[in-house]
């Protein structure tokens, strides 16, 4: 591993993050975000709420990289830190005016040593990989993913729809016997994960979240909005029944015009009933009423449920594409969702 002081070349030094760093932290990402996208995508105080999140120790799980003059110019972190410890993903970035001076090879190196301490931790027959993922456009970063060995696996889109301001998105059309209201936070946090846990089964790639985090990150953030959490159930013999979800936060930094759906899932048993184009358009129907007339959310571009059928059918289309690759540590067992159960 990589020593906190050691010199990488031409004098350029080390270090893990501390929470001090969030300002600069945010503005290198910020300057790696507009050389791509043209626009910033993070905040200190969005940092910080990931920093502070059960699933990251900034000690052991990040790397600065300075240049000569001081100036903070590479970034990386590391996230393993919740069983079965199989699936790392590292992710950094370089400053756009110190780009082809080897930190991005050696950020994506550190990531890969860091991912190894943790081999031991995972069962011992599992398949072990680390991921790391880029946006289609950098083929900077596909040429470095494919000159240390990683492998293309995953496409994933970001899918918006623009709405007329003038004309609300169509009314959402509710099955005989389920109805939407909002989650209430405290009294049912626990049946609202396992809803999410119990419909991203079928989503290639899925391996069991700890509850802790994932409340953590719904329920976080500087866009977070309880009125914005909407769950569809219904009743059952037992109770109620949550059957689907459409989490969602007010808007995203790099636009904050665009309301942002985080997570969309409905229950196997519930599917191919019209609930989730339901709370499609219940969502869109809120984020318009609050002026909100763009919406974008993140998904598998060959999503094992055809859930962009869905998004296209509601009208959204792709704005953008990430490219998922990975690199095996060590083979064995597959834990993750990769096909459909028959």
């Amino acid at each position: 591993m990589t020593s906190d002081n050691v010199m990488i070349r031409e004098n350029m030094r080390v270090r893990a993050s501390t929470m001090d760093d969030a300002d600069a932290v945010a503005e290198l990402v910020n300057a790696a975000a507009v050389a791509e996208t043209g626009r910033p995508d993070t905040t200190a105080e969005l940092l910080l709420m990931e920093w502070n999140s059960p699933a990251m120790n900034l000690a052991a799980d990040t790397r600065l990289v300075f240049a000569p003059d001081g100036r903070l110019v590479g970034y990386v972190e590391v996230w393993d830190e919740a069983p079965p410890y199989v699936r790392p993903y590292v992710w950094g970035c370089v400053h756009p005016d110190h780009t082809r001076q080897g930190i991005g090879s050696f950020l994506l190196e550190w990531g890969e040593a860091r991912a190894r301490q943790n081999l031991q931790k995972a069962p011992p027959d599992a398949r072990v990989a680390v991921q790391s993922s880029t946006i289609s456009t950098n083929r900077a970063a596909h040429e470095l993913f494919e000159a240390r060995g990683y492998r293309l696996v995953r496409h994933f889109w970001r899918m918006v729809i623009d709405m007329d301001p003038a004309v609300p998105p169509p009314a959402p059309v509710w099955p005989e016997g389920i109805r939407v209201r909002l989650w209430r936070l405290g009294q049912e946090d626990r049946a609202v994960f396992e809803a999410v846990d119990a419909s991203f089964r079928d989503h290639w790639g899925y391996l069991p979240d700890p509850f802790e985090d994932w409340l953590y990150w719904m329920t976080q953030g500087p866009y977070d909005d309880p009125e914005l959490r909407f769950l569809a159930v219904t009743d059952t013999p037992e109770g109620e029944e949550i059957v689907g979800v459409s989490l969602c936060r007010a808007q995203r930094v790099e636009d904050p015009e665009m309301g942002w759906l985080s997570t969309l899932a409905v229950r196997r048993p519930w599917r191919r009933q019209g609930i989730a184009l339901a709370l499609l358009r219940h969502t869109f129907r809120e984020f318009h009423r609050r002026g909100k007339y763009r919406v974008g959310l993140g998904v598998d571009a060959a999503n094992l449920t055809g859930a962009t059928r869905l998004y296209e059918k509601a009208g959204m289309h792709v704005s953008r594409q990430w490219d998922a690759y990975e690199k095996e540590l060590r083979p064995g067992r597959e834990l993750s969702t990769q096909t459909l159960e028959s």
